[in-house]
């Protein structure tokens, strides 16, 4: 297979790529301290302290995410990823029969095709690839971010977790200024759950739309 065109460079892809690597960990940076620093206002009964310090932080953090980490973020993230494409490592001797070329910084390399770099053979598995073949945080990001909604999906999952056992815990708590803030705190989760849902539908049927026509990247 000859190498397929992209409206991109690939040096001008691998440079968005680590131009949104740095931003992605400079945000997420900053939602673990911030949600941290939230969690730590708690009080000192220690049972206590350490299970509303779990609900602060879990709280704290997924609405610091969905702030930090809105929905046209994700979506360049996501066609950043398909951009850069995966390689997919193999054994040396499998494919000796089949056509092998040099891994070249300056080639989009089609999906299928077998190339050499650092002594190891890989395969493109994207329909485009310009990521470096032996860069884990290449293949990092792209399995991060080329499903555009696994990141809400993690973060929906991890919010209704909470939502689930709060109502156990609340059943459970004596004093009424514990019962308070943890009604507090699961009236809040609710209405981050319900955020995430609709985005999730949403998003869901906006990404599912387009894999039906020919003009997906239009």
């Amino acid at each position: 297979k000859a190498p397929q065109l992209c409206p991109l460079s690939p040096d001008l892809i691998r440079n968005e790529v680590e131009c949104l690597k740095a931003d992605f960990n400079h945000r997420i940076k900053e939602v673990l301290f911030n949600s941290l620093f939230s969690a730590y206002y708690v009080y000192y009964d220690m049972r206590w302290s350490c299970e509303h310090l779990i609900m602060v932080w879990i709280n704290a953090f997924v609405m610091l995410t969905t702030q930090l980490l809105p929905s046209k973020y994700c979506d360049l993230l996501h066609k950043s990823a398909a951009h850069l494409g995966i390689w997919q490592k193999l054994e040396h001797g499998s494919y000796s029969n089949a056509p092998q070329h040099i891994w070249s910084e300056n080639t989009i390399w089609p999906q299928g095709v077998l190339v050499q770099h650092s002594r190891c053979l890989y395969r493109a598995m994207g329909p485009y690839n310009v990521a470096v073949a032996s860069d884990v945080s290449h293949a990092c990001f792209y399995f991060l971010f080329h499903c555009p909604l696994r990141l809400l999906n993690l973060l929906i999952l991890i919010e209704g977790s909470v939502v689930f056992y709060q109502p156990y815990s609340l059943l459970r708590l004596e004093k009424w200024n514990h019962t308070f803030s943890m009604a507090l705190i699961l009236f809040c989760n609710y209405y981050v759950l319900f955020k995430l849902l609709r985005d999730r539908i949403v998003l869901g049927r906006a990404y599912s739309y387009p894999l039906s026509t020919p003009h997906r990247d239009k």
